[in-house]
């Protein structure tokens, strides 16, 4: 049995079937499965197009985040909050922005920020913090601190610690 390996008409007549082999398989096997992994892409992408399209219907604020990472803009927390919290329905009254200066530290200039949702629910501080980072970035939320008010099923108040990095 181990002459058979030996001898060199095994591979002269193995070699051409293998060659031939190989297109039928392409044929067979690989392009349907090609082809159908397209039309599953191509179904998958007509999904998300109608989903998106439904998104902007129902949300047309989200237009304005198109140029999110613009660089030619400067970071303002003062603006960039007080936009986000309007989108969001927080009064004026109901939030407070402490910034700090902006640092720089090994050649990365960043600036730290503290902002207070007083007596919001959960569903406005969720809006507030999944826009405000989806606008911009590079801000980096660094700490969240919920405390529940006493006697109300969902009135929070809320302290978070910004930093944008420049």
């Amino acid at each position: 049995m181990k002459d058979i390996y030996k001898n060199p008409i095994l591979y002269y007549i193995l070699t051409p079937v293998i060659i031939c082999l190989w297109p039928l398989l392409v044929w067979a096997i690989y392009l349907p499965a090609a082809e159908k992994d397209n039309n599953n892409q191509q179904a998958q992408f007509k999904k998300a197009e109608a989903i998106m399209m439904e998104i902007l219907t129902l949300d047309p604020d989200r237009r304005d985040f198109v140029d999110s990472n613009d660089v030619n803009a400067e970071f303002n927390y003062d603006k960039a909050v007080a936009m986000v919290a309007g989108t969001s329905k927080i009064p004026p009254s109901k939030w407070n922005l402490n910034a700090t200066a902006p640092q720089t530290s090994r050649g990365e200039k960043s600036q730290n920020a503290a902002v207070s949702l007083k007596q919001i629910d959960i569903v406005k501080f969720s809006e507030f913090l999944s826009t405000i980072q989806l606008r911009w970035a590079n801000l980096q939320c660094n700490r969240v601190k919920l405390t529940q008010k006493p006697g109300l099923p969902d009135m929070w108040d809320v302290d978070i610690e910004f930093k944008y990095y420049y």
